[in-house]
Parts: C-alpha cells; sequence; structure tokens
C-alpha cells in the first residue's frame, strides 16, 4: 500500500494544524478539504466513519462549550501519518462550570496518497480532564481516585 512521503505529509499537516487553531462553527463545512468521505473519527465518546459524522461531532461540540479553541503544542510526522500533541481550551455553556477549562490530548492521524485524513483517533484521559471538574461528577470521582491511590 503505497503511503504519504514524509515531507508530503508534512505539507498536510502544516495545512490541517491551522484549520484546527482557528475553527469556528461557520468552518465545520470545509472539513471536507482535509478529511475523506469516508474518514474515521474516534475519541472517547463518539466513533464515526464518514465526512458527515466527523461533521456532526465539531458541530456538536460548539453547542456545549463556548469559545473552544485547539493548540498544537507538538507533531510528530511519519510517512502517511502524523501524531499531534494539543491543548484544548473552552468554557462550559451549562453545569454551573464558568471558569476556563483546558484538555490536554493526542491525535493519531493517517492521510491518503491525496493528503486527506483517513483516520483521526484522538486520545485523552475523560475521567481526569472531563468528568472530575465537573461540579457533581468530580467530587464523585476524586473521591473515588483517593479510595484508589496507593
Amino acid at each position: 500500500m503505497q503511503s504519504l512521503s514524509h515531507d508530503q505529509t508534512r505539507i498536510a499537516v502544516d495545512a490541517l494544524v491551522p484549520f484546527y487553531e482557528h475553527l469556528r462553527l461557520e468552518d465545520v463545512e470545509r472539513f471536507g478539504n482535509y478529511y475523506r468521505h469516508d474518514a474515521r473519527f474516534r475519541d472517547p465518546f463518539n466513533h464515526v466513519s464518514s465526512l458527515d459524522g466527523i461533521k456532526r461531532i465539531f458541530s456538536h461540540m460548539f453547542t456545549q462549550v463556548r469559545d473552544p479553541a485547539f493548540r498544537v503544542t507538538k507533531v510528530i510526522i511519519g510517512e502517511g501519518d502524523a501524531i499531534l500533541f494539543w491543548t484544548f481550551h473552552f468554557h462550559f455553556k451549562a453545569m454551573g462550570c464558568k471558569s476556563a477549562q483546558t484538555l490536554e490530548g493526542v491525535s493519531h492521524l493517517a492521510f491518503d496518497t491525496d493528503g486527506l485524513v483517513t483516520l483521526h483517533r484522538d486520545y485523552w484521559d475523560a475521567a481526569e480532564e472531563l468528568y472530575s471538574r465537573l461540579p457533581v461528577i468530580g467530587s464523585l470521582m476524586r473521591g473515588l481516585q483517593r479510595m484508589i491511590r496507593a
């Protein structure tokens, strides 16, 4: 199976990173410029295998949080794939959580020979990065962590 060279992968990533770092609701329709129609996306809450599914996930994100902003902090390029380390900054719209939130994670991206994303897999710890910060669930999670911690 043929894949992109390291340099071609770098070009694809260099185009994609600014898209994510400046993503707004009106940009969601532009995912097709970067993702193949049958691209797979997976994170702790979602698993879809279509461009429309990916657009739906990111559109939904804008209904749940205010001021979402991704900052890519490190990139590792391979031949036809890349690893992106990122920080996601946001404010919850609901749940009485008014303070700014951050979530750190890593994305594995695979590209086809046209430089379009075919696989986007996000890795982040939902328990530590999200649940523990919610008003009611957070206190339960912290109590559970204290019980389990050595």
